[in-house]
């Protein structure tokens, strides 16, 4: 049966969105193919119409997890005056409920590690959307130079990011939210504090 360029597009779309949810949850080398073309509803053999490799489905996977961070700063930035911004995005990574759910967060702490071993290929394409995440947390950095906003958003993003690496690694105790509250309060730094982000804006990130 031959199907429509339309629905194709669908279909591959569908796998990326799953394989990005998956990986993050179990780490690039902990599910297989096999696994991610079941999880989408496929069979193993239609993975090849859709990917040269499985590199490939992974960078791509990569990539959209990476887009829907994004994404979900702005949305929830979008009405906030530009000094509020970097706190609640802060606020809203270093939190207990993106802790919880690897497979709908940053993929940074999530499979940041595992990246570094990568191809060059895969690290390249990861550096890339890194870079991009790294000029958006600069945008929220205002009145100040843009290279100095540059360098206080890559230490900002840097501490987000390995705080939540170990507040998983201490799991969901007291040690853990200790580790969650000491990151906060060095990634804003100098930032003004801001109330916590309401739990209706605190959506999963993909």
């Amino acid at each position: 049966m031959r199907y429509s360029p339309e629905h194709k597009q669908e279909t591959h779309d569908r796998i990326v969105k799953k394989a990005s949810v998956r990986l993050r949850e179990k780490g690039a080398h902990g599910i297989g193919v096999a696994d991610l073309m079941k999880e989408a509803g496929l069979t193993h053999g239609g993975f090849y119409a859709h990917f040269d490799s499985r590199e490939a489905l992974v960078i791509e996977a990569f990539g959209y997890a990476m887009d829907r961070s994004m994404e979900h700063w702005r949305k929830l930035t979008g009405e906030a005056a530009p000094e509020k911004r970097l706190a609640l995005v802060a606020e809203s990574y270093l939190s207990t409920l993106h802790r919880d759910n690897p497979g709908h967060g940053c993929s940074i702490p999530a499979l940041g590690a595992e990246i570094a071993r990568e191809s060059p290929k895969t690290r390249k394409a990861f550096a890339g959307k890194l870079d991009q995440m790294i000029e958006m947390m600069t945008d929220y950095v205002p009145n100040m130079p843009r290279k100095a906003a540059r360098k206080q958003a890559i230490a900002t993003l840097a501490t987000m990011a390995g705080t939540m690496l170990l507040a998983r690694i201490a799991g969901s105790n007291e040690l853990s939210d200790e580790v969650l509250k000491a990151g906060r309060d060095s990634a804003l730094g100098g930032v003004k504090r801001e109330p916590k982000v309401p739990a209706a804006k605190k959506a999963k990130q993909s």
